[in-house]
């Protein structure tokens, strides 16, 4: 690594530090690992996560993992999103009412801005007197790589089979 690269190593490690003494949390070394897995890595598993971290970290475990991640989510440092049929994915990304749409195909997840409006987006026809603070929308469909690949599928011709001929 270069010197300009240590420097911004250093430099990204002091905001991520920030950034969970700034939510009440204390800095240890799984959290740090996690919250930078997190930022490159947005809508991981908890089991990805574990991966990558302890590939830095080899003495951490998939339970420290979900421990930073439930302290994260009540910190408000993380969001954890739990798409149907899907396991739970964590983001940075909070504080926003931003969206998902799901690959339902490959399971790719990206984000999507708030539709129309303020937060929340979607004004329920009837609140049943609740008091609504967000609103969360999935969408499904397939994403541009399954969709070329299915239309490649599509368009290319079966091998002829000379089975059953005679």
């Amino acid at each position: 690594m270069t010197e300009t690269g240590r420097v911004r190593a250093v430099e990204a490690s002091g905001l991520l530090a920030d950034s969970i003494r700034a939510s009440g949390l204390k800095v240890t070394g799984p959290r740090l690992a996690v919250l930078r897995v997190l930022d490159q890595a947005p809508h991981s598993t908890a089991e990805r996560l574990y991966a990558t971290v302890r590939a830095e970290l080899p003495g951490t475990s998939l339970q420290a993992v979900y421990g930073v991640l439930a302290a994260f989510t009540g910190a408000g440092i993380a969001r954890k999103i739990e798409p149907a049929g899907s396991p739970a994915l964590f983001e940075r990304r909070v504080g926003d009412n931003h969206h998902h749409i799901v690959c339902t195909r490959c399971s790719a997840v990206h984000d999507v801005d708030c539709a129309v409006g303020e937060s929340p987006c979607l004004t329920p026809s009837n609140t049943s007197g609740f008091t609504v603070q967000t609103a969360e929308v999935t969408y499904w469909g397939l994403c541009p790589d399954c969709q070329t690949s299915t239309l490649t599928a599509l368009s290319t011709p079966a091998p002829l089979s000379n089975e059953g001929a005679q």
